[in-house]
């Protein structure tokens, strides 16, 4: 059975110009596959203002749908719906499935994180979701992470379960391939993307190599 995960792509936590991020952004996606983009504005001082927040949005999903890239505000349905995105990711306490589903519709994508419990992960999918988050993997610079999940977890939920898992929390080059390999539906990835030695374009061709690489392993095992 061919199995093949995929690039899930986070902002930086800061975007100070929407329009100077964006022509940043067009650039990196020239480095290969990635399948959506999370517009997620929330450093350690706390989250951009919503009219800050709006504005990157609306500079960004031009660039990403030139490419069939989906684009999903991070826990709040109600800012996806101003921008116009196609989705949410929603945190454990960023309101339910059910209501994010009625405010944006039966097409909207929508995500919810589930740390390392697949109770929880078990929970949304019967919700309504349309994928499920594990993580923090690895140590991360762009959040802290409450919760540590094994690779473990994704080999189960992608043995036992239809709805698609993201893996996130620290995901380079170096290690995207492994989960992708654990059997990880996308590798959701931030700082390993905007912080790499070579730029963002070298990052995200370096991550869906390894990706290939591990997507070829698990569908070989």
């Amino acid at each position: 059975m061919r199995f093949e995960c995929r690039l899930y792509l986070i902002t930086p936590p800061v975007v100070e110009d929407g329009a100077r991020f964006a022509a940043l952004l067009d650039e990196a996606l020239d480095g290969g596959d990635v399948a959506a983009l999370q517009i997620r504005l929330k450093s350690a001082a706390g989250p951009a203002p919503d009219d800050h927040v709006l504005a990157v949005s609306r500079a960004l999903m031009p660039v990403a749908h030139a490419r069939g890239i989906a684009v999903l505000m991070n826990d709040r349905a109600d800012l996806a719906q101003a921008a116009g995105c196609d989705g949410v990711h929603l945190g454990q306490g960023d309101g339910s499935v059910q209501a994010a589903r009625r405010l944006l519709g039966d097409r909207a994508m929508i995500g919810v994180t589930c740390h390392d419990s697949r109770h929880l992960a078990m929970e949304a999918a019967e919700s309504g979701a349309d994928y499920v988050a594990f993580g923090a993997f690895f140590d991360s610079g762009t959040k802290q992470a409450s919760h540590r999940a094994e690779p473990e977890i994704l080999d189960i939920w992608q043995s036992t379960m239809e709805v698609p898992c993201v893996a996130i929390g620290g995901i380079t080059h170096d290690n995207a391939g492994a989960l992708a390999r654990a059997g990880a539906d996308f590798v959701a990835v931030s700082g390993g993307v905007w912080n790499h030695a070579h730029g963002p374009r070298a990052a995200i061709a370096a991550i869906n190599a390894a990706i290939a690489e591990g997507s070829a392993a698990r569908s070989a095992s």
